[in-house]
């Protein structure tokens, strides 16, 4: 939680939820009484934001103070696009949609590297999921240079759900998986698309893989098994502008 946003107290958390945009994620302490705390927990999770009923110790330690009521929430440093608002804009400029979706990439770094490529190469959006994804903290901000604050990223609920609307937009989806028999550079790649990046440990969840349309690699050449995703996605990207420049 070092070099994020939080703020604590009853009334603040519940005026952070009147604007939801920005919160990432609320805690309230697991010994609570009364009905303000309640009405915290039930409103987060209305709002589909992650809520954690935990030790009042961890919230002191989140908090770096005992005066916090029982609740703290944690703040994004960007203000999150609405997905479903986003791609009809964009079509109305009569532009092929260009996003990267994140699913599962937790590393503050390389989450903070695929948004400066991202917005580089003149990508649209980024896609992530509310849960088990990288913070947009100090770090991710830094790593980013900047592009943080430029290019929008949509935080979806369920993600499956995201690739799903898109995919029924008409975006085609294509996720990035060494298993792919395809080098990136082989498959065609115009058109409006969705490139799928999945986590460093695990790559791309099934749930999402079922929704790909296609799948693309990187070419080994080399000795060394693997890439950063960040690096895999960067390169994966260019050939996604190179295409969509011809």
């Amino acid at each position: 939680m070092k070099d994020e946003l939080i703020i604590h107290g009853i009334h603040p958390v519940m005026e952070a939820l009147d604007n939801p945009d920005k919160v990432e994620k609320v805690f309230v302490k697991d010994d609570f009484s009364g009905q303000a705390l309640k009405d915290i927990i039930k409103k987060s999770r209305s709002l589909k934001i992650p809520c954690f009923v935990v030790p009042v110790q961890k919230i002191d330690r989140l908090a770096n103070t005992k005066n916090h009521q029982g609740a703290i929430a944690q703040l994004s440093s960007i203000e999150f696009a609405d997905l479903e608002n986003l791609i009809p804009a964009i079509m109305e400029k009569g532009e092929d949609p260009k996003i990267i979706v994140l699913d599962g990439v937790t590393d503050v770094r390389n989450f903070g590297a695929i948004a400066r490529t991202a917005e580089f190469l003149g990508f649209h959006a980024l896609v992530i999921p509310a849960r088990g994804s990288a913070r947009i903290n100090d770090d991710a901000m830094k790593t980013s240079a900047g592009a943080l604050n430029k290019i929008p990223v949509c935080r979806a609920s369920v993600l499956k759900n995201a690739v799903f609307y898109m995919k029924h937009s008409g975006i085609k989806i294509i996720g990035a998986s060494e298993k792919a028999e395809n080098i990136s550079w082989q498959e065609d790649l115009t058109g409006p698309i969705a490139l799928v990046m999945g986590s460093e440990d695990t790559g791309i969840s099934n749930a999402i893989l079922k929704l790909c349309d296609g799948l693309v690699k990187v070419p080994l050449l080399g000795q060394v098994k693997s890439l950063n995703v960040s690096v895999a996605a960067g390169m994966i990207a260019y050939e996604i502008s190179k295409q969509h420049s011809k």
